[in-house]
């Protein structure tokens, strides 16, 4: 079993930047793909990143390319998400996933998920 936990969500104007955090435990992360999803109000969810922890190998959402940066420390098993120039469409409840599917973008590849956390983006 994973346990993921997010943190770091907030209410941040247009262009500014935030830095969520999932913290996982009950299993090392070392064979699994860590994701980022995000599911704003009657929306469906959606892949946003996603990072291999063995070797690093990162995947990222064309919407969010070049904005958005996903990271890991392996001593601390979590992974980041940092989000920069962040736009009002970007709002939305954002989930920290794990799967054993290499570079999935698929959620319906994940099997642990955490519970979310709110981000808000001001126009």
């Amino acid at each position: 079993q994973v346990q993921l936990v997010e943190s770091g969500g907030g209410v941040v104007q247009a262009g500014g930047s935030l830095r969520l955090s999932c913290a996982a435990s009950g299993r090392a992360l070392s064979s699994y793909t860590a994701g980022w999803f995000r599911q704003a109000p009657g929306k469906e969810r959606e892949f946003v990143a996603a990072i291999t922890w063995s070797k690093g190998s990162t995947y990222y959402a064309d919407s969010v390319k070049g904005r958005f940066t996903i990271s890991r420390d392996n001593a601390k098993n979590t992974v980041y998400l940092q989000m920069n120039s962040l736009k009002p469409e970007d709002t939305a409840v954002h989930y920290c996933a794990a799967s054993t599917a290499w570079g999935s973008r698929s959620l319906y590849e994940y099997r642990y998920w955490g519970q979310g956390t709110q981000v808000t983006v001001s126009s």
